[in-house]
């Protein structure tokens, strides 16, 4: 049977990527194209900013895409981009490409949502491990949505919870900004989380009785305690308040999880999203799915954070059921999952 390859494109916040996957499994290329060191002047993304970067470096990530894979455009048989949510001038400059391209190869055009982006990114083959296969139950934990997926299909999906406020990976990074980590606060507040002491204090969790999540009490809870602590001139350990914030968010994302698990009578779950790259939610997931009886699939940490290969191993699976986009296809930022 002959092989399937598809150019993914992803350009929904500040990377700029492109990937070319073969049967939607094997990653014969991922280019990234970070923006960190720019928007870190920043303390964060600026939009504007992120676009232009975008519209630089595009032709030649596509170009290197190609070049690693050993292909040439014409052996492509579809063109896969993400189409949202995301910020919309860093989408339109994806889109736009991705349209220009299809329709000078007379190849199809798939779009694919982000967030259905990085679930596929377990499908992806990492060193010869067995990956997963639906029907199973997903945790996608990223900065911009935390939700608790049940995957019955390729394509198939019924979200069980989902956050009411902010994100998981957008709780961490103001936190982060609140202890001054500086950008990306992610990381930098994991690193420093492994050098506290995760009992030091005790910080909420919201929604006991259900499979939603809200983190917006628990950021608050922080940043109370950090005011308090600066007006009576009582001293902050930071590395502490790091850890005791994370071991908060990683308790109620494992605990939520694995009960939607046995709801659904789940024997196996698959995380995803950049949040899915933190150390402490792999390893108390781990853990806990091993006490359950759930296997767990994780992806690299370069699946995690926003790449084209997820984009082009969903796109893969549209292009075999024949979803195919017209090229009037717009960026949709605010595009539902």
């Amino acid at each position: 049977m002959q092989q399937i390859v598809i150019l993914g494109i992803e350009t929904s916040c500040d990377e700029t990527a492109a990937a070319v996957v073969s049967d939607g499994r094997a990653a014969l290329s991922n280019i990234i194209s970070s923006q960190v060191d720019t928007h870190r002047l920043f303390g964060g993304v600026v939009p504007e900013v992120a676009s232009r970067k975008h519209s630089e470096a595009i032709c030649a990530v596509v170009d290197e895409a190609l070049g690693a894979a050993g292909l040439r455009f014409g052996q492509l048989d579809a063109v896969a981009v993400t189409y949202g949510p995301g910020l919309v001038g860093a989408l339109l400059v994806g889109v736009s490409f991705a349209k220009a391209l299809a329709f000078a190869l007379k190849k199809p055009l798939v779009a694919v949502n982000h967030i259905e982006g990085h679930i596929c990114a377990n499908y992806l083959e990492n060193g010869g491990q067995n990956r997963i296969k639906p029907p199973f139950a997903g945790l996608v934990a990223s900065g911009g949505h935390t939700n608790i997926v049940w995957v019955s299909d390729y394509g198939g999906y019924e979200i069980l919870g989902s956050t009411r406020d902010d994100a998981a990976g957008e709780a961490f990074d103001k936190v982060a900004r609140a202890l001054g980590l500086g950008y990306p606060g992610g990381p930098l507040l994991e690193r420093l989380a492994a050098t506290g002491c995760a009992q030091a204090i005790a910080f909420p969790k919201a929604l006991a009785n259900s499979y939603d999540f809200s983190f917006s009490g628990l950021k608050s809870a922080v940043l109370n305690y950090l005011n308090k602590c600066a007006m009576s001139g009582a001293p902050v350990n930071r590395a502490d308040v790091a850890a005791c914030f994370q071991k908060a968010v990683v308790e109620v994302l494992v605990e939520k999880t694995l009960a939607a698990c046995a709801a659904k009578g789940a024997k196996r779950l698959a995380l995803a999203g950049g949040v899915a790259a933190n150390g402490a939610l792999r390893a108390a997931m781990a853990g806990a799915c091993l006490e359950r009886g759930v296997e767990l699939f994780v992806p690299p940490p370069v699946y995690c954070t926003d790449n084209a290969a997820m984009i082009a191993a969903c796109g893969y699976h549209l292009f075999r059921k024949g979803v195919f986009a017209p090229l009037s296809l717009n960026a949709d930022p605010g595009l539902e999952f």
